[in-house]
């Protein structure tokens, strides 16, 4: 293997779910460079692409389906902190978590829609067809989450949405 390909392998074995803008800037090349290593990485079953929310993400072939879309959306900040207050809280009503993340209900929805889409958080509704919040496997959950850390870029989007939400909603 090739230098760069080295470096493109090692990067992804130590950040799994990360996309492809972010590994042209961690590892500066040029994205035609990283798309030629990828290719020859993929042909030798080597790296999984995953297609999600808009994003080409890319892991070793270890993870399976749940655990490559359940990174996928643990790289984003608010959605973290959703499944941490889930985590300490316990099963908790959608209001309950937006206003202790002090995010705005729809910023919550839209994370929401992706963790209940992944099979990482459940809606549960009672016999009054109120909602309450849980996460859906605690214990595998607790263990991505301890492998994944956002990227700089995605945790600077998510701030700067939750800025906006907020100045909105006032």
């Amino acid at each position: 293997m090739t230098h760069q390909r080295d470096r493109l392998q090692t990067y992804i074995d130590t950040h799994p779910g990360e996309h492809f803008n972010a590994l042209t800037r961690a590892l500066d090349l040029a994205p035609g460079q990283v798309q030629y290593h990828l290719k020859k990485l993929q042909g030798r079953d080597q790296v999984v692409e995953e297609h999600l929310y808009g994003r080409t993400h890319y892991y070793t072939p270890e993870y399976d389906s749940w655990e490559r879309g359940a990174i996928a959306v643990l790289r984003r900040e608010t959605a973290r902190d959703v499944l941490f207050y889930l985590l300490e809280q316990g099963p908790s009503r959608p209001d309950s978590v937006a206003d202790g993340l002090e995010i705005a209900r729809s910023t919550l929805e839209w994370h929401l829609d992706h963790l209940v889409e992944q099979d990482l958080v459940e809606k549960r509704r009672d016999r009054r067809n109120h909602v309450t919040l849980a996460v859906s496997r605690p214990s595998k959950t607790v263990q991505l989450i301890d492998e994944i850390t956002p990227s700089l870029p995605d945790r600077m989007v998510d701030r700067f949405t939750r800025l906006v939400d907020n100045l909105l909603s006032e």
